[in-house]
């Protein structure tokens, strides 16, 4: 496991990238990484994590977060420990460490006289950073410090790496690296002293001598000082003449040549690289066209050059058309002076004989380069060589390995990718937006990225899945349009990335001739097999590709690996790059074959969506629901082909086999209320039971996203298709028909449906109607027929085993008990429904049980410990803008405020809950009317009687409209204070009724209600209360409701 933080974080497992989700548990990381193997205490920890506003109990506030981060990264170690907590990880496993200690061993060298040795540390050094340190904590108050340490030993690693090179005698590579760090530096000194002797030995002393100049006067004119005896000698150095260059290494051989344009973000990879040559012979670089293998070859090889007395050459092979001139190329390259000398065709074999004469006696680095395309040839000329020449290293660069034994492959990967929603500085960390910034700045002055063109920067960048090349050819589009104007013309990235340089070769002048190179690879069957699998729009697997292109298809993916038209990107999937995909899906549909294809995927992806759905109702979900949430963008894209197709049973069985899945996962998905739309206005025959589930997700869908109820028209348009699938059998259709009494408020309804249903052939299906005949009479204020319902659901689902319907109904029981005061029995329920919320997705936090054990801790009279595990639930959700379950949190918080006497920090939380909810997703229409109740006792807690009405009617009016019994039990309530408090007990008394009868019960849970009968008792006398209690607890239903609408207080 290793972790950076020289830029943003980056979490690795060996060579595989770990996400880390949450800016607060990023920033735990971050801080434990500043310290890999040493305690962190926690008020160091929360300093880093809440700055000035910790929460009260930062302890648990703390250990909640490490547990987390131990759920999203399990193989890295946090151990806790008398003064803190450690992170297990060795110094060299975090970048900043590391570099640390290649920087001291590189100055080390360099002050022992050996500027070669230097150079490799150095430049190791400095190949870590990714971007400024500690990147997405840079604001926090506590990493000033660690930043201001870490910039400057990142500057003096670069002093002394120039150093360095100024002694191995390449002087003219580093002035113009000089001028623009003396531009950002202007009065560091050292650096000016460096660019003084880089100028000299560059043979260009009159300029040193004017830089000279000028730096004095800044000195004196802005510090007050004189040079330092650093650039007083180098001063000295050159008016003497004694600063000429220094001789050129013995033995430096080779043709690489000096660069032309940075070097980015290939750190990792170059480190790497040289790792790799270090331990084997033979190397070769794997990726598609534009990769960037050439660029980080190069610069490897020059890396190691000074260390091969033979030399580093770059053989370019891309010329190259007949797969017997191979052997000629690299001698060639080797001995150009020789070849007039030399028969036109020199037979293979003296060819091979004479390299293996130039090649024996010395250590040698040959690039190469571009085999792809003779691949043969040269995978047979590098056996050859490498078994006769022990001395010899080979790196070549191909989109598919040369095959041979002792061959170590080193697929070269895109660059970075930022997210969507990034700022500029953010951005500009990540390697490939670097990319397009320095090369767009070389084309149009000035260029920067900046919060106007930001989201289009990265765009470009995630849309060209970061290939350089790619990248580069949209930096240079960048003279004349802007970022949205380029990142808008990627729908045509064919014909807009045209124009690369003119000293390229030709397959890397334009986009297209990139992957025209790539396909002209490709045999036959691999070519009409990558076509095919153009139609996936995300990652695919063998059983995928053998169910879209036939049986044939899973044996030829290993060769679209090799020939990089494929990655592998873990667990047995594979992706192709999305310029790759476009290309094929161009050849695709100019073959004829992309509407079959099209409805192959389509109908793949119906089947597996089909066989999944009887499993996700049984105790062996999870492997599925894993499956289908890997498979969610192809699912998603097969709908969307199905409806293209005009498919409607295709379209309706995919729509109705994500019914669950969608509803567990806890949103849509990816899937709007349009494609439904067009799923259920498909014409021709369509199977009755999947349009009613379909109806019915779309109705969920438009709940969900407006926060309103489904109109007439929609609930009219389902009972019809409910009617329509009777029948048929399917488990979910026999929930439809009690869910639609819910919308109508027919409990009677509601009841029968559930009786008639009952019995089930599929046990999940009969113990969720249980479930959904509590809820029926739970909202008919039937709280012991509830109570029954939902105990046996409880039994009958855990014989099941399907979490998610488990889990649910345990937190409706755990309300239940709660209400009837039974807090141990509650509890138990709530942590066992949180352990399968967990089970179903680990790094999910269970909100609503977690929130509401925490109001049992108060209610059971720990309030000190419910604040804290509350106000630790909301600090968590700050970043991860979970805005509905803080609010709730927040709803808590206040109420337990108000009832301590604590009126201003009330407030406080409750117009913090506002703010949430109002920001906040798919938020209940609900969950308003309950704060504005909370509200209301906050505003009667301060004698604002009035301010309690207006909040009390707005939250009246909303429960009702959402025919909400137990929420407009808890508002009615308020209504009960609102009356004591100007003196009406009768009516009080009489509304405390009606809310019990409402609900079904007294809820013991609610200390307002409690404090409010035993007031109205003593006010009435025992007598006059029960009487009035009887008058509004004995009204029918409809009286009930008629009762606390308009202004309840005062209505007699």
């Amino acid at each position: 496991m290793r972790v950076g933080i020289l830029g943003p974080l980056e979490v690795r497992d060996g060579e595989q990238a770990v996400d880390v989700a949450g800016a607060r548990l990023r920033a735990l990381l971050i801080r434990l990484a500043l310290d890999p193997g040493r305690p962190v205490s926690v008020p160091a920890l929360a300093e880093a994590l809440w700055a000035d506003a910790p929460p009260a109990d930062t302890a648990n506030a703390v250990q909640t977060l490490v547990s987390r981060l131990r759920r999203a990264v399990p193989g890295l170690g946090v151990r806790r420990g008398p003064t803190g907590y450690r992170l297990d990880l060795a110094p060299d496993d975090v970048d900043a460490e590391r570099f640390a200690r290649l920087a001291r061993q590189g100055r080390e060298a360099l002050r022992d006289g050996d500027p070669q040795r230097a150079l490799g540390s150095l430049r190791d050094a400095l190949a870590l950073w990714r971007g400024p340190a500690l990147a997405e904590v840079a604001d926090a108050p506590y990493a000033d410090a660690a930043v201001a340490r870490l910039t400057e030993l990142r500057l003096t690693a670069q002093e002394d790496r120039i150093e360095a090179e100024l002694r191995t005698g390449r002087p003219e590579l580093l002035v113009a690296e000089l001028d623009e760090l003396t531009a950002a530096h202007p009065l560091r000194e050292r650096l000016a002293a460096l660019r003084l002797r880089a100028l000299a030995a560059a043979g260009r002393p009159a300029e040193a001598l004017a830089a000279y100049e000028r730096i004095r006067e800044r000195l004196a004119e802005e510090l007050g000082v004189d040079p330092s005896p650093e650039l007083r000698a180098a001063h000295l150095a050159l008016l003497r003449g004694e600063a000429a260059p220094p001789p050129a290494p013995a033995g430096r051989r080779g043709n690489l040549r000096a660069a032309l344009t940075t070097f980015v973000g290939r750190g990792d990879d170059l480190r790497r690289l040289t790792g790799l040559l270090a331990g084997n012979r033979l190397v070769t670089l794997l990726g598609p066209g534009g990769a960037g293998k050439t660029r980080l070859a190069s610069v490897a090889a020059g890396r190691l050059a000074d260390g091969v007395p033979g030399g580093a050459w770059l053989v370019e092979l891309a010329p190259i058309t007949d797969p017997a001139d191979v052997p000629r190329a690299v001698l060639d390259t080797l001995g150009r002076r020789e070849r007039a000398l030399e028969p036109a065709r020199t037979p293979i074999r003296d060819t091979l004989g004479r390299l293996v004469d130039a090649l024996a006696a010395d250590e040698t680095l040959i690039v190469l380069d571009n085999c792809e395309h003779v691949v043969e040839a040269a995978a047979r000329l590098a056996e050859e060589l490498l078994g006769r020449c022990p001395g010899l290293r080979v790196l070549a660069t191909s989109r598919e390995p040369l095959g041979i034994v002792g061959e170590a492959l080193d697929p070269v990967p895109p660059l970075r990718l930022p997210p969507a929603d990034v700022s500029p500085a953010d951005a500009v960390a990540y390697p490939s937006v670097q990319l397009l910034r320095d090369r767009a700045g070389a084309v149009r002055a000035g260029f920067t990225v900046t919060d106007h063109n930001v989201a289009d920067v990265v765009e470009i960048c995630r849309r060209l899945d970061g290939l350089p090349l790619a990248i580069e050819l949209a930096a240079a589009r960048l003279r004349t349009l802007s970022p949205g104007q380029v990142a808008a013309g990627l729908d045509d990235r064919f014909r807009l990335l045209t124009g690369g340089s003119r000293t390229a070769l030709p397959r890397h002048r334009t986009l297209r001739a990139v992957v025209d190179w790539s396909w002209g690879l490709l045999t036959g069957d691999e070519r009409r097999l990558a076509e095919r699998l153009a139609v996936f729009p995300a990652s695919v697997t063998a059983e995928s590709a053998a169910g879209v292109a036939g049986p044939a298809a899973a044996a030829l993916l290993d060769a679209l690996v090799d020939k990089s038209l494929l990655q592998v990107v873990g667990d047995g999937r594979f992706r192709m790059l999305e310029t790759i995909r476009e290309y094929g899906l161009e050849r695709l549909v100019a073959s004829g074959g992309a509407a079959e294809a099209r409805a192959a995927h389509a109908a793949y992806f119906r089947d597996l969506v089909v066989v999944a759905e009887p499993h996700l109702r049984t105790a062996g979900q999870l492997p599925w629901l894993r499956l289908l949430a890997a498979e969610r963008e192809n699912i998603v894209g097969a709908l969307h082909f199905a409806c293209d197709a005009g498919d409607a049973d295709t379209a309706l069985r995919i729509g109705a086999g994500l019914a669950l899945p969608l509803i567990i996962w806890g949103d849509d998905g990816g899937i709007g209320g349009d494609v439904l739309a067009r799923a259920l206005a498909l014409p021709g025959p369509a199977p009755a039971a999947e349009r009613a589930v379909v109806l019915a997700i779309r109705m969920i869908t438009e709940m969900f996203h407006s926060a309103r109820e489904p109109t007439p028209e929609r609930i009219a348009e389902l009972t019809d298709a409910v009617r329509a699938a009777q029948g048929t059998g399917h488990p979910l259709v026999a929930l439809l028909e009690p869910a639609l009494s819910m919308f109508t408020d027919d409990t009677g309804a509601g009841i029968a449906a559930v009786d008639r249903a009952r019995g089930h052939p599929d046990p999940w299906t009969d113990g969720t109607l249980l479930t959904m005949r509590g809820q029926i009479r739970e909202n008919d204020g039937d709280a012991e027929g509830m109570l029954r319902d939902l105990t046996g659901a409880v039994a009958e689902l855990r014989v099941v085993g399907e979490r998610w319907s488990l889990s649910m109904v345990l937190s409706q029981y755990a309300d239940a008990l709660t209400k009837r005061g039974d807090f141990p029995a509650a509890t138990a329920a709530l942590e066992e429904s949180a352990r399968l919320v967990r089970e179903l997705n680990p790094s999910a936090e269970p909100g609503f049980q977690l929130i509401w054990l925490a109001a049992i801790r108060a209610r059971s009279g720990d309030v000190a410990g419910a604040k804290a595990e509350l106000r630790r639930f909301v600090a968590e959700r700050v970043a991860d803008r979970e805005g509905r379950d803080a609010a709730f949190a927040l709803m808590m918080l206040g109420d337990i405020a108000r009832i301590e006497g604590s009126l201003d920090e009330a407030a406080e939380c409750f117009a913090e809950a506002m703010r949430r909810q109002d920001e906040a997703p798919l938020v209940a229409p609900q969950f308003r009317g309950l704060l504005l109740a909370a509200m209301a006792n906050l505003a009667l807690a301060r004698g604002d009687v009035p301010g309690a009405r207006g909040c009390l009617s707005e939250a009246t009016a909303r429960g009702l409209a959402a025919r909400d019994m137990p929420v407009i039990a808890i508002i009615a309530v308020g209504w009960v204070a609102v009356a004591a408090a100007e003196g009406r007990y009768e009516r009080a008394a009489e509304l405390l009724g009606t809310s019990d009868s409402l609900r079904g019960w007294p809820d013991r849970s609610n200390p307002d209600a409690q404090r409010l009968a035993e007031r109205l008792r003593a006010e009435l006398g025992d007598d006059g209360y029960a009487a009035a209690y009887a008058r509004g607890h004995g009204l029918s239903r409809a009286a009930a409701l008629a009762s606390v609408s308009g202004d309840p207080a005062r209505t007699a």
